[in-house]
């Protein structure tokens, strides 16, 4: 453990005990071992490893059984393609029951110099931002926020909430189609603002993306940077279309 890390021990000790049962190392009996055992283990108390433990039950992880001991949760995570044609509900059709989204604001503002960059706009031109949460069967799995130009997409903001899809937004105005032209991945700890919209507890794991969506001439549409919930989500990257980038 690293002590003067800055990230505290019980934290520390939850993500390796998460990077371990994504190895599969208690896959043998499903069970963590004792609390003691992983006192010893990881060389602190056992108050320690039962924070570790705690918030990992919190977040669905673990599974705290009295008088029987710590087990694994075996969830399923879902799998989301990224590629030419990236869209949440097509994504994820047939592998949850509800799909839902729901949008917590919409914002004008300034373009920044990254938003700006991936617009092809005048750094400070406007920009529309919508965030929002996305579901499936009732638990939260992804947090986005989704930039568009202000000037040419003045009331994308009312039409979600009408419709709640911005594919269905951007065909009511006039885009029959788009494509995703590129997509960065990387992978954080998520901040506490992320933690309470997706239940996670600290220490959780976000994968994120940010990606540019284009018309089929090439211009740009969309931007948006959405964080997914790890033990939740995986990404499929597809290498064979031909518009996807790193």
């Amino acid at each position: 453990m690293e002590r003067r890390s800055g990230i505290s021990v019980w934290r520390q000790i939850a993500d390796r005990i998460r990077m371990a049962i994504s190895a599969g190392e208690f896959d043998d009996t499903g069970a963590l071992p004792g609390e003691m055992a992983l006192a010893r283990r990881f060389q602190v108390n056992r108050h320690t490893v039962r924070s570790a433990i705690a918030a990992l039950a919190n977040e669905g992880v673990l599974r705290v059984e009295q008088g029987r001991g710590t087990f694994i949760v075996r969830r399923s995570r879902l799998k989301y393609p990224i590629g030419r044609r990236t869209r949440f509900t097509e994504g994820l059709a047939g592998q949850a029951r509800a799909l839902e989204a729901r949008l917590k604001a919409v914002q004008r503002n300034p373009a920044d110099a990254e938003v700006a960059r991936a617009l092809e706009l005048e750094t400070g031109a406007p920009v529309i931002c919508l965030e929002t949460l996305h579901y499936a069967d009732g638990i939260p799995v992804s947090s986005a926020r989704n930039w568009f130009d202000a000037e040419r997409f003045p009331d994308i903001g009312d039409l979600y909430r009408e419709l709640g899809s911005v594919t269905a937004c951007l065909k009511r105005l006039g885009v029959a189609d788009y494509v995703r032209i590129s997509t960065r991945v990387s992978a954080h700890h998520a901040e506490p603002e992320l933690l309470d919209e997706l239940n996670l507890s600290a220490g959780a794991v976000v994968l994120k993306t940010e990606g540019v969506n284009a018309e089929m001439d090439g211009r740009r549409l969309e931007y948006s940077v959405t964080c997914f919930a790890a033990d939740r989500i995986e990404l499929d990257i597809d290498h064979t279309a031909r518009q996807f980038s790193n």
